[in-house]
């Protein structure tokens, strides 16, 4: 037997942890992303007051880096790389998972792109110190609010289905009916989120508050 037949395909490999790299840790973090976000249907001393928590991570510039930045930009850039020499057989064999795979390259991109946007102006440009009443006003630009609402909907299915294909491909969901099963939580999932993202969008720019009677009782 070669040497070459028994060590590690790389790709394989690097194929394994983009995978997981898109549930843990780029799918908790925009999981948690969404948790401290959602601070804004209680109230905007509720989102400052959530916001100025994450701005006083101990460490967090290793935390961002070491937890954020570099997994997100791995994903993405890897992704493309997959996506560029990915071939998608969809017009002639009209499959679900042709179909699936698809929508997520194509979600991937849009997320990736909004990601760095989102990063640069409520990150770089702010230097992390966003409040409630600065977001407010970037949601009163027509093409900011489309682009926001864009990407969080690109972002919450690219997650859905990337649960899917990480279930599917790590052997988590090995049957026909567990696939389905798979399929159909990674929808929720991506309906779930996006319709998160959109009520928190929605707060942002009406000055809407559905749960300020919470920060009542508290």
């Amino acid at each position: 037997m070669s040497a070459t037949a028994t060590r590690p395909d790389s790709s394989y490999l690097l194929r394994k942890l983009h995978s997981l790299s898109g549930i843990l840790p780029v799918g908790a973090f925009l999981a948690e992303h969404f948790w401290s976000n959602s601070a804004a249907l209680v109230s905007a001393q509720k989102y400052n007051d959530a916001s100025q928590e994450l701005q006083t991570i101990p460490f967090r510039p290793f935390v961002e880096w070491g937890a954020i930045f570099l997994p997100i930009l791995f994903h993405g850039c890897y992704g493309i790389y997959i996506w560029l020499r990915g071939k998608s057989n969809v017009s002639s064999y009209p499959w679900v998972g042709n179909w699936l795979y698809t929508f997520q390259r194509y979600t991937g991109l849009i997320t990736f792109a909004y990601i760095a946007w989102h990063v640069y102006t409520e990150r770089w440009l702010t230097h992390g110190k966003s409040t409630y009443a600065s977001v407010a006003e970037d949601m009163r630009h027509p093409v900011y609010l489309a682009f926001f609402v864009i990407g969080i909907v690109a972002a919450s299915f690219h997650l859905g289905v990337g649960i899917w294909n990480f279930l599917c491909k790590w052997g988590l969901a090995a049957t026909v009916r567990a696939q389905n099963a798979a399929g159909k939580l990674g929808v929720a999932i991506g309906i779930g989120f996006s319709v998160v993202g959109i009520l928190i969008v929605l707060s942002f720019r009406l000055n809407w508050h559905p749960f300020a009677w919470y920060a009542a009782t508290k």
